[in-house]
Order: C-alpha cells, then structure tokens, then sequence
C-alpha cells in the first residue's frame, strides 16, 4: 500500500472480512486524518496485527482500526509519543483474545486519545504503562471498560485532571482488586464518573483528593464494588461522604 496516506484513503478497507488471516504492510510513517479508520474491523480470522511504523499521527488515524477483531492475540507496536485527537479512539475495542497491550508512552495527551482502546478486551491480565502526567479531556474514557481478566492496573501519575479524563476507565473490570493511587488534590467535572463502577471485587482505594465527592465529580465512580474494603483519604481532606459516589458503605 502507498507510504503516503491521504485522508480516509483506506476507512473500512477491510472491514468484516472474516477469512483475511494476514494483514498488508502498511509502511506510512506520517498520517492523515482518519487514514486506517476501521480498515480491519471484523475481521474475526486476524491472529496478528501488522506493524505500524508511524510516529506522526492524525486525528482518528486508527479509529476503530482493529475493533472487533476477536482472533487478534498480538497487537502493533505503537511508536509515537505525540498524539492526535482520538488517534487511539476504540482501536482494539471487542478483540476479545488480546493477551497485550502496546506500549504507550506519550507524556502528553489529546482529546479523547484512548477512548474505548481496549473496551471488551476480556482476555486482557495487565494494562500498558501510562506515564502522561498531562490529559486531556476525555483521554482515558472508559479505556479498559469491560476487560473482565484485568488484575494490575496501572499507575495515574497526573496530579492535574481535566473534565472526563477518567470517565468509566476501569467500569466492569470484574478482577481488579486494587484501584491505582489517584494522587490529584483537585477534581474536574466529571473526571472520575463511574471510573471503577461494577468493580465487584474492588477492595482497596487511596484517593488524595481535597474537592467534596458528589455527581459531578465521583457520580456512581465506586457503586456495585466489594461490599467491604479500605479507603484511604487525604489527611487534610474535610470532606465525608459515604455512598457509591463518595467512600461505599462498609468501607
């Protein structure tokens, strides 16, 4: 295929041809928006995906490129840390046989980056590494929604949270024991609505923010966990609010 794409050049290419087993090479090392906008999608006999050399992005360069592509087991290198507005957006959404995740490792986010990345991918034990200390909002929507096999989160180092930027990202992840430490002292609208919600076996959280936990903060962000386990507040923290948007009853 050419090295240089143009915009939308190869959406849904692919799209549910379920006996392609091998993917082309796809050598473009610069994007353009929505170029592979789910090229792959469906394309339930996909074991592995090809290599993406590509270190400058677009917006909605692999938007949806492998959704749904639930033989996939190995997914592409993903070498570049600059990112476009949903670059990432659902790219591995509903590859149910994902055993990886790529290395992510931009410090610097874009709006709705990594949104839905890995939604659905229940075979998925432990998340990539994300070292971002500056977001964006909606950047880890609900990123890891649904991966039912998730046991080791990972860290949230960002001290500075951005209005969605944690929405649903753990929701129904069934095996996550251990919420990562959330160290922001200061919450934005909506920042961690529903973000471990339906994390039934959820037993320890250490949250060190200072803002009063209601809906347009922590809406339902703890609602269906264990029904007992530890939370741990700020020590300046004046605020105490029991309940599935603030620290869950039994708690």
């Amino acid at each position: 295929l050419p090295a240089t794409p143009n915009k939308a050049c190869y959406l849904g290419m692919f799209s549910d041809c379920t006996s392609l087993t091998v993917a082309p090479e796809l050598p473009a090392t610069t994007l353009a928006d929505e170029c592979y906008y789910a090229m792959f999608e469906g394309c339930t006999s996909l074991v592995k995906a090809p290599e993406l050399p590509a270190t400058n992005l677009s917006e909605r360069c692999y938007y949806e490129m492998f959704k749904d592509c639930i033989s996939l087991t190995t997914p592409s290198e993903l070498l570049s840390t600059t990112l476009k507005g949903a670059c990432y957006s659902n790219m591995f959404y509903g590859c149910i046989n994902l055993l990886t995740a790529p290395a992510l490792p931009a410090m610097t986010l874009a709006y709705s980056c990594y949104n839905q990345m890995f939604k659905g991918c229940t075979s998925l034990v432990n998340a990539p590494a994300l070292p971002a200390t500056e977001l964006a909002s909606y950047c880890y929507m609900s990123m890891f929604m649904g991966c039912t096999s998730l046991v080791n989160a990972p860290e949230l180092p960002a001290t500075t949270l951005v209005d969605y930027c944690y929405q649903s990202m753990f929701r129904g992840c069934t095996s996550l024991v251990n919420a990562p430490k959330l160290p922001a002292t200061t919450l934005a609208y909506n920042c961690y609505g529903y973000m471990f919600a339906g994390c039934s076996n959820l037993l320890y959280v250490k949250a060190m923010f200072l803002t009063t936990p209601n809906s347009n903060y922590t809406d339902f962000w703890l609602s269906n966990v264990s029904s007992k386990g530890t939370f741990i507040k700020n020590g300046s923290a004046e605020w105490d609010v029991r309940g599935p948007s603030g620290i869950p009853n039994g708690w």
